[in-house]
């Protein structure tokens, strides 16, 4: 749980690609310590034997080997007997609904599921049941190679209360310490976006916010070079269209009298009510 939340933190899903990959690679050491701690509990408790030290290594190696190669192999036996058996349901159904009489759609759909389901959940639970038979057969030799306990019920409790006490408890409980600050720290540094920190507009108590100063000549200067910008656009737009710019200079220079009788000249005559 802790390695899925730090990839999460990361932004990589644990369930896909590189984070599945990173996520069972770590979990293989928590395999392993819990394969030997179950174990010897089972051989203490129900077999009455103490297995020796590293038998979760080793056990795990033999049950990692043995299932590579027993599961793709039920898994394909599994999917050939569902093909088979929903092969064989569906001439069957076909020959009754032609010979006998017309089944329904959904109760053709549910008659076959019941029975190729039945069929196929057979034969998965008998591979299930190889499986299991496989891996314990490989701790049969773990458990010949055990050391009996002696003694009674009591004694047997007490022998495996023993055994999880730790030697160096002080030892045990600084690693473990050290070890919750590194992932606590790791996971923070992985998860800067939401890492609480102050807004950059805040200003601190003790911290005096700089005052802006006004320079009266750097105002005058650029208010000065946007009206030369607005004069050299004016300029270039004269010499993209000089027509109009003559006309306009002309009428400038005309006299008031000469510009009301072009006014005069260019208005429409009304006709008048009484003509027609």
């Amino acid at each position: 749980m802790v390695v899925a939340l730090l990839l999460l933190a990361a932004h990589i899903h644990p369930w896909e690609g590189s984070g599945l990959f990173l996520l069972l690679l770590v979990s293989i050491p928590v395999d392993i310590w819990a394969l030997g701690l179950c174990a010897r509990t089972v051989f203490i408790d129900r077999l009455k034997v103490d297995p020796r030290p590293g038998i979760g290594l080793q056990l795990w190696i033999r049950w990692a080997v043995f299932s590579a190669l027993a599961l793709p192999i039920l898994l394909f036996v599994v999917s050939t007997v569902a093909e088979t058996a929903q092969s064989v349901v569906s001439s069957i159904v076909e020959s009754i609904k032609e010979n006998i009489f017309v089944i329904p759609v959904a109760e053709q759909i549910s008659l076959e599921l019941v029975m190729w389901g039945s069929v196929a959940s057979v034969a998965l639970i008998l591979c299930l049941f190889g499986w299991l038979f496989g891996l314990g057969w490989l701790a049969q030799p773990f458990v010949k190679d055990a050391k009996p306990v002696v003694g009674s019920a009591v004694d047997q409790a007490n022998f495996w209360d023993s055994l999880r006490i730790p030697a160096d408890q002080p030892l045990l409980l600084t690693a473990f310490t050290g070890l919750g600050v590194v992932l606590v720290f790791l996971f923070w540094v992985l998860l800067p976006p939401t890492t609480p920190h102050p807004h950059e507009e805040y200003v601190y108590t003790f911290e005096k916010k700089e005052k802006e100063i006004v320079e009266p000549k750097k105002i005058l200067m650029e208010a000065e070079q946007v009206l030369a910008n607005a004069e050299l656009a004016v300029l270039k737009l004269q010499e993209e269209n000089p027509l109009d710019s003559e006309s306009a200079v002309k009428s400038k220079d005309l006299p008031k009298e000469s510009k009301q009788i072009n006014k005069i000249d260019t208005q429409v005559p009304v006709k008048g009510e009484g003509k027609p």
